[in-house]
């Protein structure tokens, strides 16, 4: 069984018992039950909120293939695709037919073999520096854990390895969304290449080609910070009005990276939507107007500033930070960097990036989807057009 089917029953089992308390201190003794009474769960209601979790995870799974927004489901395919069998590329949702198999003692093996200090960041944000190591000292040094104290066994520290290739689920998606205006079927195709991890320079300028790129859906408003002046809205929104979406995005990881573009539209006309998204891949590398630039550095650092206002999220973004690298770089030190990002940096990115092989997933009616070698001679062309095809029957 795969670890990251843990991952799923235990990010339900902590939301559903965790209660916000007011003061840090009682939060720190909150955590003491679990020394003497399991993780997370009283003795007495141990099985019964198992159980109930194990629901809540049915219930998500059956969500997840019923929902319009395919965007979750497209996001695990194009990993699957471009790390096959490795790392990152693994399922992470839990299979239905694992949700049973879970009980207690595979928690706790879970606990025992990924809960341990070297793997923990313990982060405050609006406490006094000092009250906070003297409550971690007090409830969390000397501790026995629930889950026992044996020696752990070795983790899986594998690197990503990137394959590239394609993933496909053929789906009737006409019923997806029922009403008296039903979303029309549309036919959802992801093509990624990979890009770099978030410890490398090249993220940033990674990060600034992501948000020139930009795109949405077609109907969303406008307004500023919208991104209505990025590329996948001005050369694929507002030019081709059969298109549903275009959307670009970046994920990023300790040894690896990976950059794709969701679009969708009508199940006829996915070859020309194909060879749109692969000509946008090629602009990547090509000339880069300093106006539209600086426009895209401007967009990254307010959304920088403005995500940092908030202080739950200030929360995550040091214990991440830290949990990542052992250090964390303030917001100033950040727009410095994306500051620095010159027009030849992001034409180097991208001109690497398009070396190698693609990852596709691709969901719907796929009667015309081209195939993945003729993907990948798009994307090594000069002009990113797919090689023609020739019919005697139609």
């Amino acid at each position: 069984m795969k670890r990251n089917i843990l991952v799923e029953l235990l990010t339900f089992w902590k939301n559903w018992h965790f209660r916000l308390l007011l003061d840090l201190t009682a939060k720190m003794k909150f955590c003491l039950p679990w020394r003497s009474m399991g993780a997370f769960v009283t003795a007495r209601h141990q099985d019964e909120e198992i159980e109930m979790t194990r629901m809540a995870v049915q219930f998500e799974l059956e969500d997840l293939n019923m929902r319009p927004d395919p965007e979750p489901l497209l996001t695990e395919m194009i990993h699957e695709a471009a790390y096959k069998e490795n790392t990152v590329g693994l399922h992470r949702f839990c299979p239905p037919e694992n949700i049973a198999k879970i009980n207690r003692d595979v928690l706790h093996s879970y606990l025992r073999t990924y809960y341990t200090p070297d793997r923990m960041v313990l982060a405050g944000v609006g406490v006094e520096h000092e009250h906070l190591v003297d409550c971690a000292r007090k409830y969390l040094l000397g501790v026995r854990p629930a889950w026992g104290s044996t020696e752990a066994v070795n983790v899986d520290r594998s690197v990503a390895q990137y394959t590239g290739g394609i993933v496909k689920l053929e789906r009737d998606m006409s019923s997806v969304s029922l009403g008296p205006t039903p979303i029309p079927e549309l036919t959802h195709i992801m093509v990624g290449l990979e890009s770099c991890s978030f410890l490398e320079e090249d993220f940033i300028p990674f990060a600034v080609l992501n948000m020139m790129m930009g795109g949405g859906g077609s109907f969303s408003a406008g307004g500023p910070g919208k991104g209505m002046f990025s590329r996948l809205y001005l050369n694929v929104l507002n030019r081709h009005h059969w298109m549903y979406n275009a959307t670009s995005y970046h994920h990023s990881y300790e040894d690896t990276g990976l950059l794709c573009i969701h679009a969708s539209a009508d199940p006829r006309q996915v070859r020309e939507m194909v060879e749109i998204i692969t000509k946008e891949f090629i602009l990547m590398g090509g000339a880069v107007d300093s106006v539209e630039l600086e426009r895209a550095k401007t967009q990254l650092m307010s959304m920088l500033m403005m995500n940092l206002e908030s202080r739950p999220v200030i929360f995550e973004d040091v214990g991440r930070q830290v949990l990542a690298t052992r250090s964390r770089k303030l917001p100033h030190e950040l727009c410095a960097l994306i500051r620095d990002v010159k027009p030849d940096d992001v034409k180097r990115v991208a001109s690497g990036m398009l070396r190698g092989r693609p990852a596709v997933a691709a969901l719907g009616d796929l009667a015309d989807l081209p195939t993945y070698e003729h993907i990948q001679a798009a994307l090594s062309s000069k002009d990113g057009r797919l090689p023609r095809t020739y019919r005697l029957f139609r």
